[in-house]
């Protein structure tokens, strides 16, 4: 086991001291590996990123179902959120701002804090503005066979964001190609904190097909946040029972996407979904929320969490990145990732709670509050016979 934590110690306990400068290359490539074998996948120091994720289709075959890039760079020199953890607060906040205490749209009376507004000509910022935790050199701090954590240290006032932030992120693959991640942090000072790990994935590798028709999705939830067409919420829960956004019974996300219309679910001209689905209360927090499924490959995933909501986006708007080696790609770039041939599915809190009082939300964390998420993502494959 490799481990750089004397510097961490320390600044666990302070966090305001200095980490361990990282003399890590940002790209290079950690491989884990399940115990069984079953499952192996590959992580970049840059963003704390996922490279790629290897399991077993129904034919025995391993495939890499994560979207990404073989040209390594391309992480550094685009922004795509190609599967880093996004933070000090992921997905959007209304005109960058918020107060704390928290108020409606940042109204008041609290002290006002301003981030990057870096989404829609300058309304509001998105995973964090400019430089969010996508963006950052992590350190490997821990490392073994099987699993890699990184940290960094997000000091006051970057960004705008008050307080020194110690986020530590340990992604770790165990028998029968069960991944799991966690990521905790800690603050020096009063600050909203909401993390993600943003994964892109298709199931089928691009093999069979390039597009969503033989996904199926299903999810414990009956509300969505409603949203303007910035995809800005206006702290009212959208009934779903019924609609296209009802996903409680298992139906194929592609079919669903061809029935929506333009500005239904995605925001103004978008076609598709990028929306939070609020779970519906569970009694166990060991029962998956979500399961999903592609009837091509066979592969299938079930979820649990402790996070509240799930951001789904179906690759509405992908331009032309090419494709990995992995998945039918070549290096002229001819096979590229088409909109609504992919999802992430990003485990989190409510998203701009902290405008959003209503929502009963806390997501101000400090000394006497760590913060913590953690999932887990049970792949097996398909029992053909229930799934006809």
């Amino acid at each position: 086991m490799f481990t750089k934590t004397l510097t961490l110690v320390a600044t666990a306990a302070a966090v305001g001291a200095t980490l361990v400068s990282n003399d890590t290359d940002p790209l290079l490539q950690i491989n884990i590996t399940a115990p069984d074998s079953s499952a192996h996948a590959t992580f970049l120091p840059f963003g704390a990123t996922m490279n790629a994720f290897w399991v077993k289709d129904k034919y025995g075959q391993f495939r890499d179902i994560l979207v990404g890039f073989d040209n390594l760079t391309n992480y550094e020199s685009g922004r795509n959120f190609f599967a880093p953890v996004v933070g000090r607060y992921a997905n959007r906040i209304r005109n960058g701002t918020f107060t704390i205490p928290t108020s409606k749209d940042a109204s008041g009376p609290g002290e006002k804090y301003q981030v990057p507004e870096n989404e829609h000509n300058g309304t509001n910022s998105l995973h964090g503005g400019d430089d969010g935790f996508d963006r950052r050199d992590w350190s490997v701090v821990d490392q073994g066979p099987n699993y890699v954590s990184f940290s960094l240290l997000d000091a006051a006032g970057t960004e705008g964001f008050p307080g020194t932030v110690l986020t530590t992120v340990t992604y770790s693959l165990n028998n029968d190609s069960v991944f799991n991640t966690t990521i905790s942090a800690t603050a020096t000072a009063l600050t909203p904190i909401l993390l993600s790990a943003h994964q892109y994935w298709n199931f089928e590798a691009y093999n069979e097909t390039s597009d969503l028709s033989e996904h199926f999705f299903q999810i414990k939830s009956s509300k969505i946040v409603e949203t303007d067409g910035n995809l800005i919420p206006n702290g009212k829960l959208k009934n779903i029972k019924g609609s296209l956004a009802d996903f409680n019974k298992a139906k194929s996300i592609g079919a669903a996407i061809n029935k929506t219309t333009a500005g239904e679910y995605c925001g103004t001209d978008c076609v598709g979904f990028d929306n939070a689905w609020i779970y519906d209360k569970q009694k166990s927090s060991k029962t998956p929320v979500l399961s999903l499924y592609s009837k091509n490959s066979g592969i299938k995933l079930d979820v649990t969490t402790n996070q509240p909501a799930l951001q789904i986006y179906t690759c509405n708007d992908m331009g032309s990145i090419p494709r990995k080696a992995s998945q039918g790609g070549s290096e002229n770039g001819t096979a590229i990732y088409e909109n609504h041939s992919c999802f992430v599915l990003e485990q989190e809190s409510y998203l701009d709670a902290i405008n959003n009082p209503e929502f009963g939300v806390d997501q101000i964390y400090g000394p006497e509050r760590p913060y913590f998420w953690s999932s887990s993502y049970a792949f097996s494959v398909l029992d053909e016979k229930s799934h006809h």
